[in-house]
């Protein structure tokens, strides 16, 4: 081969790398280009009046993908609520878009001003929380020749102290039902500014309706205001966070274990006390549990910049491990009420005043390299698209989130004022 030859054989050569190089970057940027995005779209805005407003306590989703939550103002006037009382809504999927429905106006008084996220029970109706009373939310029985056509309410069991925490119900196998009040008990009044530090209770079914069993009352050093929703293992053992807990009733809040006795009456295992450090303070979020038992929460405060942080507790030689997920560096944070998984072990949650604009944003934090990964999905600008996503996401099979947010969205002189008669919105985004 003459030299000539072997040069112009190289030269070829190079051309072929330099077209299949080129080929492989073009496919790598349309693959990249092929990538969804995560889209955000508000799917309803509120008006304030008698169709609700300011949406602060969560989403829950049934099996055919519609959503059911509630209103902290809107709907009936009454002397007995600060603005108005309160609704449960729905929202169905009609044609390209949604249809939203009242199913049920709290009238005030008992049962009155919607408190806590919807929960589906075992008979597939909704359950939730109204000022001082459980109650139960069912169709008419009668077939109604409307779209919107209003639920029946029952309640279940009032309550003659307390505040019930936002957190929402939680049923474990046999029907029974727990949940908590903020404050309460007759215990501790004297420790948590006459007001009661709290206590957890479980409602049975019986044959006469209901019964309540106060099952743990706090008593400041083993911690004070529940907050968050409970969840319970396969033991029935029942997990949940106070906001506080330490000498009178003062301190940086833990994460709690609740495992009956036998008389009634259950015992406490604080599984993690915050410091109010680099772990944070005041886990408002509860917990949630992975398929391999390991608890995930959130704190409101502290961390690398008093923006709050993400722990994860690990069970280990009967105790548990404490790890930092991830801090938040704003000096607002404010996670929402709770955090949610989706099936891939990613986490999503809301914080209430931080993002690009300080008006909150949803997060996702994905699993990475060991570590975790986060993601801003959306940063709320306190105009049409919503402003302060106080309440927890609900999640679909897809992993399509749904969330709402107490202000944004339309002004009406119904609406809070504490949020500039804002109206609030409900959001989707899809990944």
């Amino acid at each position: 081969m003459t030299q000539s030859t072997l040069i112009g054989s190289t030269a070829a050569s190079l051309r072929l790398a330099a077209i299949f190089m080129a080929a492989v970057f073009l496919f790598v940027a349309l693959a990249v280009l092929a990538v969804p995005a995560q889209t955000f779209q508000v799917i309803h805005s509120f008006t304030g009046g008698a169709a609700g407003s300011n949406p602060a306590n969560g989403l829950t989703l049934d099996r055919a993908g519609n959503i059911y939550g509630g209103t902290q103002s809107g709907g009936i006037n009454n002397q007995n609520c600060d603005l108005s009382c309160g609704l449960i809504f729905k929202l169905a999927r009609g044609g390209s878009g949604w249809i939203y429905s009242p199913l049920y106006l709290f009238p005030g008084g008992l049962g009155g001003a919607f408190a806590g996220r919807l929960t589906f029970g075992p008979n597939g109706s909704l359950y939730g929380l109204g000022g001082d009373a459980v109650y139960n939310l069912q169709p008419q029985a009668n077939r109604c020749s409307s779209f919107s056509c209003p639920w029946n309410n029952t309640i279940l069991w009032s309550f003659c102290c307390g505040i019930l925490f936002p957190g929402g119900l939680t049923f474990d196998a046999s029907g029974n039902i727990y949940g908590g009040s903020y404050y309460g008990g007759f215990l501790s009044r004297d420790v948590c500014q006459d007001s009661g530090c709290g206590y957890i209770f479980q409602l049975v079914p019986t044959a006469e309706g209901w019964s309540e069993n106060i099952i743990y009352e706090f008593h400041g050093g083993d911690g004070a205001y529940p907050n968050g929703q409970l969840v319970l293992d396969q033991s029935g053992n029942v997990y949940g966070t106070t906001i506080n807990g330490g000498v009178e009733g003062d301190g940086d809040g833990n994460v709690f274990e609740l495992t009956p006795s036998g008389d009634g009456y259950w015992n406490e295992t604080i599984l993690y006390r915050f410091t109010g450090g680099a772990d944070g303070k005041y886990p408002y979020a509860g917990v949630i549990f992975d398929s391999s038992g390991n608890l995930y929460g959130a704190t409101a405060r502290s961390g690398a910049d008093n923006g709050g942080t993400i722990f994860e507790l690990t069970p280990s030689s009967g105790g548990w491990n404490f790890n930092l997920l991830y801090t938040f560096t704003q000096n607002n944070g404010g996670v929402g009420y709770s955090l949610i998984m989706d099936s891939e072990g990613n986490l999503y949650g809301t914080t209430t005043v931080d993002g690009a604009y300080n008006f909150g944003n949803v997060f996702k934090l994905t699993r990475s390299d060991g570590g975790w990964t986060y993601t801003s999905l959306h940063d709320f600008t306190g105009g049409s698209d919503g402003a302060y996503p106080i309440g927890s996401l609900a999640i679909d099979s897809s992993a399509n989130l749904y969330g709402a947010t107490a202000a944004g969205g339309n002004t009406d002189s119904s609406c809070d004022p504490n949020y500039g008669h804002q109206c609030g919105v409900l959001f989707e985004i899809t990944q």
